[in-house]
């Protein structure tokens, strides 16, 4: 089975069982209303050993960094306020208290940049290293959520695409001693910056968002696909570091690591025309760049347009089976 089977098989099994569940399974987060016009939006992610991180390439740290981050990218993606997480580690029988130390550190750090508390979690022995966390985040009114865009809709991206993929790619081939652009895509791989203030500033702003964690044109068919809409993306609009560009020269297709390399982490948004302008400066008051790379339209699937003015089919991003 492949994974949007599962979670389409999640949401058959289980869907909204509870009048108080705004948002259910199939969103970057789900959203429950507490009373008083306040919601939770709730989310959890995993890293496992072998499938999202080798500990060879990385330092505890990091990871536990990391494992944190993605989780508030999802609220960032919902416009939510990180609040509190749950931390749940499966550690091998060799683990050292040394690397449980880094992964807490790494938790610790992010969680003081973004005021969120740890508030429990669950240790379990596991033949390999996971870190599972569950976070909440705090909302004072309606969430960001994928399926609100419409034809016409711009779509409108944070920051820079792809340069997680290339500091990935260049772990992945064993070379030390990086230069300080390659140390800052391994960085960015490792160490990503969720967008929360930038998500919280374009949520009444934007008609829906997701974070690109599976590839920019996956998950613009994912946003697509929750408003009932197309995709169109301009390759010659996309943000691209210089970096990128210096590492992606000798590629026979320098685009595909922008299109389908995943994990960067920024915010993808469908933004009303009208509303660009001001969205692009919530974004900066926000200490964010918003680029226009394409549009929502009528019709399913995702279109890349090339600088030629040529369609070309639009890659696959992460899949987990």
């Amino acid at each position: 089975m492949r994974e949007l089977e599962i979670i389409a098989k999640l949401q058959r099994r289980f869907g909204k069982v509870s009048p108080s569940v705004e948002i259910g399974i199939g969103d970057d987060a789900a959203v429950v209303a507490s009373g008083g016009g306040m919601r939770w939006a709730l989310t959890t992610d995993a890293l496992v050993e072998g499938v999202h991180f080798d500990m060879s390439r990385c330092t505890p740290r990091q990871l536990g960094y990391k494992s944190l981050a993605v989780n508030l990218s999802d609220l960032a993606a919902m416009g939510a306020l990180p609040r509190h997480v749950l931390v749940a580690l499966a550690l091998p029988p060799t683990v050292t208290e040394e690397v449980v130390d880094g992964i807490f550190d790494g938790i610790a750090a992010l969680a003081a940049e973004h005021r969120v508390s740890v508030v429990g979690g669950n240790i379990t022995r596991s033949p390999v290293l996971a870190v599972t966390i569950t976070a909440l985040g705090e909302l004072s009114g309606p969430a960001l959520e994928r399926g609100g865009g419409r034809p016409g809709d711009r779509l409108m991206v944070t920051g820079d695409v792809g340069s997680s993929a290339i500091g990935h790619q260049l772990l992945a081939s064993g070379r030390t001693g990086f230069d300080d652009l390659e140390r800052d895509l391994v960085r960015r791989h490792l160490e990503p910056e969720p967008r929360v203030a930038a998500g919280q500033a374009l949520r009444l702003i934007a008609s829906a968002g997701i974070d690109i964690s599976d590839g920019l044109a996956q998950d613009a068919g994912h946003l697509a696909r929750a408003s009932r809409c197309g995709a169109r993306i301009e390759l010659a609009r996309l943000p691209l570091s210089p970096a990128y560009h210096g590492l992606t020269r000798h590629l026979d297709d320098p685009w595909l690591p922008a299109l389908a390399g995943g994990e960067d982490y920024e915010l993808l948004l469908a933004v009303p025309p009208e509303r660009v302008r001001t969205a692009g400066h919530a974004a900066s008051a926000a200490g964010v760049v918003l680029h226009e790379i394409g549009e929502l339209v009528q019709g399913s699937g995702v279109v890349v347009i090339d600088e030629a003015g040529a369609e070309r089919p639009a890659p696959a991003g992460w899949e987990h089976f």
